[in-house]
């Protein structure tokens, strides 16, 4: 394992951590609130055989805030940039809930960067583009989860620090919706079974709006997925990307 380093590019700095060796590469990009540390049991379940990138960012985790709040277009931009100067070739982008609007950016903005994209419960569905309602989605959704999983994420939220409502707004004036058709790298939509701030019909129609993708669901999961036993999801991960 590197230690983390940072990277700062246009004004904004991302914090990032490799582990393991090997094809393919995997990068990580959390979602709203969170971090890399979310995804501690997900990376262990990939980098046995793979390198994996997990990073921070702008604002969130350990990556300091910049001085203003990134957009999900701009958010992808410093990516690449990062990719560019520190990735061999092109990796397969795992975005998760607000991640997966950045991955999706990183397809059609870098194309040449990414080979893959897995979209991991996929916000935000159009039919909820509120704050109210997402809040309500994803506060009913983790009810059931182990105290271990919010304590983690409350623990991520409180990070984020006092502009978590920019962006929570950010997040919610994107619209994935236009971007899907734009996107050619093949792609994996995978949710939990039972994940409410992705139903299975905003999931389906990211599908059929895409030139090559297809959904998978983990059974018995939540929006967090990735983040609790991630051993299911990243079993479809790797039988997607050929990592068998």
């Amino acid at each position: 394992m590197s230690p983390a380093r940072e990277f700062s590019f246009a004004g904004a700095t991302l914090v990032v951590e490799r582990r393991g060796a090997g094809d393919p590469v995997y990068l990580l990009v959390h979602g709203i609130g969170m971090g890399r540390s979310v995804f501690a049991d997900l990376i262990a379940n990939l980098d046995d055989r793979a390198e994996v990138i997990a990073i921070d960012l702008p604002g969130y985790g350990e990556a300091p805030e910049p001085r203003r709040v990134l957009t999900m277009e701009r958010t992808a931009d410093l990516i690449a940039a990062y990719l560019r100067g520190h990735a061999d070739g092109p990796v397969i982008v795992i975005g998760h809930s607000m991640g997966a609007q950045i991955a999706l950016e990183l397809g059609a903005r870098h194309p040449s960067a990414v080979s893959a994209l897995v979209l991991v419960g996929p916000t935000v569905d159009p039919d909820a583009r509120s704050g109210l309602r997402q809040l309500s989605r994803l506060l009913r959704d983790i009810a059931g989860e182990s105290p271990k999983v919010i304590a983690r994420g409350a623990r991520e939220y409180v990070r984020a620090g006092p502009k978590l409502l920019t962006k929570f707004r950010a997040m919610l004036v994107h619209r994935p919706e236009d971007v899907l058709p734009a996107v050619s790298a093949r792609t994996l939509v995978l949710r939990g079974e039972n994940d409410l701030v992705a139903p299975r019909a905003w999931c389906e129609r990211i599908v059929a709006s895409m030139p090559d993708a297809r959904l998978e669901e983990v059974p018995d999961r939540g929006h967090e997925t990735m983040i609790r036993d991630a051993a299911p999801a990243a079993a479809l991960i790797r039988a997607f990307a050929g990592d068998r």
